[in-house]
């Protein structure tokens, strides 16, 4: 019976879909949207209060800025492409899929990810400066059998959103194409170097419907050469071409930096990326992971400010700017803090650790000796989630790099092992080069959370533990 609803449940929604698909620019496709909006609050029922679709609809109504965005969407993306989009991310993975995922958590007694990242490979054509992957050798992979297991038991426990970083993920295109044909109920993202694309693989995206690429790039050619090797990011500019003359959809994934914060926040970089047909940017704060990590490259206090504000001011729904950006780090007050550890999401590398975050390389628990369930099942997570949100202060989100005490303690307790087989980083000397950041930060973030926040008061940061 559940699999009857579920299929007349996605009839349903792509109905909908589709019809605003094919409305005409201006208010009737407005109304569609809203009509669209109106479908997710019936699934999703009371997984979001009532004022969350009221805002939703308010930024879809009388021609606002999301409305001019998703027009401008659907006019340059190829119409059945953007339909198994919202299909596989939409409704399988950010509706039914994260629905049925809050069901297994009740059922497991543990919190089961919404998303998870995993690595097909530590291989990659690229070696960039300060990368974490680099940390890893350079010849680990999850097999093709591997990743299948992987999503068809995350399927089991409600999992249809899944992320893929590397090393270089598109070294493994064949087989992300034959799992995303496979898995077709989920959508797959790529964190590539973007260097790799060419027309087959294009085309190999059009048939599979579920596949978007979010590409790296540190600013303009100047600044992205300078960290990933000359002549990469004309490389890069070459894959969007292809991608938007294939009518399909893409993003950035920009990790600002003391260096770069500026540059890849400016109207002019961001006005060159929409010209560009960018569609969405994951702005990722620089962590200091691996024994060799660049210090100098983390960002001072008054540059996280400005990254706080705005990111604000180029998503907001007057003015700004037609593109979708979150700040991972920043943005933690609306996802109640630190999401890794099992919470929303976790990691797997190329060698199957099952790791608590894409950089936070600690470990108990492997695919290959153990089911995926009791991997979520370990220690480490178990902690995890005993002790989120580190911090009453949701914008000291992380237990590396805000509140690195609690991770030492998490690692002590559980016994938790480096996962990096190259050159293995233990936690306290990780934790110790974010002492001093995390005390820089914590007066900043105090003012600025307390601001919209009246009546708080930082007190002492408590560790729960069993």
């Amino acid at each position: 019976m559940a699999s009857i609803a579920h299929a007349a449940e996605r009839k349903a929604f792509e109905l909908v879909l589709r019809n605003v698909l094919k409305k005409k620019k201006g208010s009737d496709r407005d109304e569609g949207y809203v009509d669209v909006i109106n479908a997710i609050e019936k699934l999703q029922g009371d997984t979001w209060p009532p004022e969350a679709y009221e805002r939703l609809r308010k930024g879809f109504s009388q021609g606002g800025k999301w409305a001019q965005f998703f027009d401008n969407l659907i006019a340059n993306t190829d119409t059945d492409f953007l339909t198994g989009l919202f299909m596989s991310f939409g409704f399988e993975g950010g509706f039914t899929g994260y629905r049925q995922t809050q069901k297994t958590s009740k059922k497991e007694g543990i919190r089961i990810p919404w998303v998870i990242l995993f690595d097909p490979t530590s291989a990659c054509n690229l070696h960039c400066t300060g990368c974490w992957a680099a940390e890893y050798k350079h010849r680990l992979n999850l097999t093709y059998e591997d990743m299948d297991s992987l999503v068809t038991q995350g399927k089991e426990l409600g999992v249809h959103f899944y992320v893929m970083t590397g090393g270089e993920p598109m070294v493994r295109k064949d087989d992300i194409i034959r799992l995303a044909e496979k898995h077709y109920d989920c959508g797959f993202m790529l964190f590539t170097n973007g260097t790799l694309v060419d027309q087959k693989f294009c085309d190999d995206m059009r048939r599979c419907k579920n596949i978007v690429l979010s590409m790296s790039i540190e600013g303009f050619s100047e600044a992205t050469d300078s960290r990933r090797g000359k002549g990469v990011f004309d490389k890069v500019m070459k894959t969007m071409d292809l991608l938007h003359d294939n009518g399909l959809v893409y993003g950035t994934s920009i990790c600002y930096t003391r260096n770069n914060i500026d540059s890849v926040t400016s109207d002019e970089f961001l006005d060159f990326l929409i010209s560009k047909g960018v569609t969405f940017s994951w702005y990722f704060h620089y962590m200091p992971v691996g024994n060799d990590a660049a210090l100098e490259l983390l960002p001072t206090p008054e540059q996280r400010e400005y990254m706080y504000h705005r990111i604000r001011e180029i998503r907001s729904y007057e003015g700004g700017k037609p593109i979708f950006t979150i700040d991972f780090q920043n943005d933690g007050e609306f996802v109640g803090g630190c999401i890794a550890g099992g919470k929303n999401y976790c990691h797997i590398n190329p060698n199957g650790d099952v790791e608590p975050c894409v950089f936070i390389h600690y470990s108990s628990a492997n695919i290959h000796d153990k089911s995926l369930l009791e991997c979520l099942k370990q220690p480490l997570f178990q902690v995890y989630q005993q002790n989120q949100p580190f911090n009453k202060n949701l914008l000291q989100p992380c237990p590396m790099l805000e509140n690195p005490d609690l991770l030492r303690k998490m690692v002590e307790q559980t016994g938790a092992k480096s996962t990096d087989m190259m050159s293995p980083e233990s936690c306290e000397h990780l934790c110790g080069k974010c002492d001093k950041y995390a005390a820089e930060w914590e007066d900043t973030a105090d003012k600025l959370w307390s601001s919209n926040h009246p009546g708080f008061v930082q007190d002492q940061k408590n560790y729960r533990a069993e």
